[in-house]
């Protein structure tokens, strides 16, 4: 039986993953997380073989604090089970320490299989999105293959400047200073091929949802 951690702000998501795992006895929930501290000190004190994790929650930076974890963590499987697009997301995760990635747009049975899989030792990444970028004809002038150039960084400042963020609040929840922020929105600017920051931010809310 694999130990399980839950990692996520929002009570309804940890009590879902509870009772969809409740009579699964592949798995044990050993702990529950609401923000960074908590998940440090429950996967210190209950050193679990699978962590269920969204990235996006208070004191996590990102695809950073996936990093550390596996660092501190190696033997730890991680499956990122988050809000934000796959396409943005899902292969910086995995190329980032994550066994992973499962939107929560996903029906249980994609839940359930990923989770099933990554108990296993392989990993998981929805067929479809692995095929998509795998294609031999996504061209270079496409949106995907300019995503897939994106420092894990600058994806982080890409989607807070989508979710309407100023320099200030994004130099506040990255730790890094304002003028570093302009220095990212100058790269997002030429690597996405835009010519302003409303361009910039419309061509990532059409790609994140469409």
């Amino acid at each position: 039986m694999k130990k399980i951690v839950i990692a996520d702000h929002h009570p309804i998501t940890r009590k879902g993953i509870a009772c969809l795992l409740k009579k699964n006895e592949s798995f044990s929930i050993v702990g529950k997380a609401n923000n960074g501290d908590e998940l440090y000190k429950t996967l210190e004190e209950q050193n679990p073989d699978i962590l269920i994790m969204e990235i996006d929650m208070p004191q996590i930076n990102g695809i950073n604090a996936l990093r550390n974890i596996k660092q501190q963590f190696p033997e730890l499987r991680v499956l990122i089970y988050s809000t934000h697009p796959e396409e943005i997301y899902a292969l910086r995760s995995i190329k980032s320490g994550a066994a992973g990635y499962v939107p929560k747009t996903a029906s249980s049975k994609i839940f359930l299989k990923a989770l099933k899989q990554i108990r296993k030792g392989g990993i998981f990444l929805n067929e479809e999105l692995t095929s998509t970028f795998t294609s031999r004809n996504v061209g270079e002038s496409s949106a995907i293959s300019r995503y897939k150039k994106l420092s894990s960084r600058e994806i982080e400042v890409l989607n807070l400047l989508s979710s309407g963020k100023r320099n200030k609040d994004i130099a506040a929840a990255l730790n890094i200073n304002e003028k570093t922020v302009s220095t990212y929105k100058t790269r997002l600017l030429k690597k996405l091929k835009v010519d302003n920051l409303a361009d910039l931010i419309h061509q990532s809310r059409m790609f994140q949802f469409s």
